[in-house]
C-alpha cells in the first residue's frame, strides 16, 4: 500500500460499479473508475447534477462506459424503485460505493419516510440501498460494497434513545451517529456475509478532510463551519486527493474485507491509503448486531 494511487488502480474493463452522489468526492470516485474502464453508473437525486457530472466524465474520459439514474437516498419509495429498476435491467453488480451524504443541518430536518435527514441519508438509506441491490451483488464477480465513514465517527455513539435525534437535536452528534452507523454496518456486513456465506466482501473508508460542498450545502455557505470551509480552505484536501482510500477499498486486490481505510497523515486528516484505527465503539459487535436488526424494521428490507 505504501504512496498508493490511482494510477495503480487496476485494470476495470468488465466491471460495473454504482457510485452514490454526483459532486465531490462520488463524481472523483466516478471520473478515476470510469478512467480505469469500469461501466460506471453514478446515481443522485438531482438529474441536472447527473448530466453535468456525466459531461465532466465524458470530457476526460471521451471513451467513458458511463450513466446515470436517479436515487434519493431521504426516500425508501426512490431507494425501492432504484433497485427493482436495476434487478430488472441487470443480471449482476460488481461494486457498490455507499458515498452520498448530507452533513449538520443546523435544524432538525426530516426525509419523506420521517427519519433525522442525517441518519436517514447517511445511513439508512445506504442501508436499504444495499439491500436491494444484493441479488445483484451476489451474482457479481469479486463483488463488493464499499461504505464511507468520516473521522467524525471517532466522537460517535449510537444513541437508540435519539438515533432520530427527536430528544435533543446536536446537528453534529448527530452526523457524527451517522458516520459511526456506517462504520458499523460495514463490519457487520462482512460478519453477516461470512456466516450467510454471500460471498460479497464488505469495507470501509473515509476521506481525511476534504474540501467538497457537503459542509456549505449542510450548514449553509454563511454559517460558522460553512465560512471555516471557505475562508481556511487551505486546510481541506482537494476532493480528489480524498478520493483515493476508497477507490483503494474498491479495487486493489490488496484490500481486505471488513477493514477501514482512511489517508496515513496527520492522524488520518490527508495522505496515502492505509488502513485507518477502528474507533473503539465501532468494534461492539452487540450495538452493530442491534442496530442492524432496528435498520431492518426501520427500512422494511431483509438481506436474508
Amino acid at each position: 500500500m505504501a504512496k498508493w494511487t490511482t494510477a495503480d488502480m487496476p485494470s476495470l474493463h468488465g466491471r460495473s460499479v454504482i457510485v452514490t452522489g454526483t459532486g465531490g468526492l462520488g463524481f472523483e470516485d466516478a471520473l478515476a473508475l470510469a478512467c480505469a474502464g469500469a461501466e460506471v453508473i453514478v446515481a443522485g437525486r438531482n438529474p441536472a447534477k447527473g448530466a453535468e457530472a456525466l459531461a465532466r466524465i465524458r470530457e476526460a474520459v471521451p471513451q467513458a462506459n458511463a450513466g446515470f439514474e436517479e436515487l434519493d437516498l431521504a426516500s425508501l419509495a426512490s431507494i425501492a424503485a432504484f433497485s427493482e429498476r436495476l434487478r430488472g435491467t441487470r443480471a449482476s453488480l460488481d461494486v457498490l460505493i455507499n458515498n452520498a451524504g448530507v452533513m449538520v443541518p443546523p435544524v432538525r430536518r426530516v426525509t419523506s419516510d420521517g427519519f433525522e435527514l442525517q441518519f436517514g441519508t447517511n445511513y439508512l438509506g445506504h442501508f436499504a440501498l444495499t439491500a436491494g441491490l444484493m441479488p445483484l451483488l451476489r451474482k457479481g464477480r469479486d463483488p463488493r460494497v464499499v461504505t464511507i465513514s468520516s473521522v467524525a465517527a471517532r466522537n460517535g455513539k449510537i444513541d437508540f434513545d435519539n438515533l432520530q435525534g427527536e430528544r435533543d437535536y446536536k446537528p453534529m452528534a448527530i452526523y457524527s451517529q451517522s458516520k459511526l452507523a456506517d462504520l458499523m454496518f460495514a463490519l457487520e456486513l462482512q460478519r453477516r456475509s461470512d456466516r450467510g456465506r454471500w460471498g460479497v466482501a464488505s469495507l470501509a473508508a473515509h476521506p481525511g478532510v476534504s474540501r467538497t460542498d457537503l459542509l456549505p450545502n449542510g450548514a449553509g455557505r454563511s454559517s460558522i463551519v460553512g465560512l471555516t470551509r471557505r475562508l481556511f480552505w487551505f486546510m481541506f484536501q482537494p476532493a480528489a486527493q480524498g478520493a483515493p482510500p476508497t477507490l483503494f477499498a474498491a479495487t486493489s486486490p490488496d484490500a481486505r474485507p471488513g477493514t477501514y481505510y482512511g489517508p496515513d497523515k496527520m492522524n488520518e486528516m490527508r495522505g496515502h491509503p492505509a488502513e485507518a484505527k477502528l474507533p473503539p465503539q465501532a468494534k461492539d459487535a452487540e450495538v452493530a448486531f442491534r442496530l442492524w436488526e432496528v435498520s431492518e424494521r426501520l427500512c422494511r428490507v431483509q438481506f436474508g
